[in-house]
């Protein structure tokens, strides 16, 4: 939380820096799940959506409450979260045509 709220860095309090740090976690878990069976449709749905609630988090911080500068701390986020999203958005149109192809291969 050091590096990525400095613009207001009074604002951050231990208890909303575990809290930031379990959501941390638990997003990583939803990820390494998908990454381990990324043919499950609605869980590579939860994490696609994991990412687009971290960019809505890191920028609402750096546009709307300003507590976070455009620092090297939270340009990373940002962009990780900018990439997967293109990158998981390209694959979910791959996991479509392979559940098509499946469907006619079973009919």
């Amino acid at each position: 939380s050091e590096k990525l709220y400095t613009a207001s860095p009074g604002l951050v309090n231990g208890l909303q820096a575990r809290t930031f740090g379990v959501w941390t976690l638990l997003s990583s878990v939803i990820r390494c799940l998908c990454a381990i069976d990324i043919r499950n449709k609605t869980l590579y749905h939860i994490t696609l959506f994991t990412f687009f609630l971290a960019l809505a988090h890191f920028l609402s911080e750096v546009f709307i409450y300003r507590t976070a500068a455009l620092t090297i701390g939270i340009m990373a986020p940002l962009m990780v979260a900018s990439f997967s999203i293109m990158g998981m958005l390209i694959g979910l149109q791959y996991l479509e045509v392979e559940a098509l192809s499946q469907n006619k291969k079973k009919n």
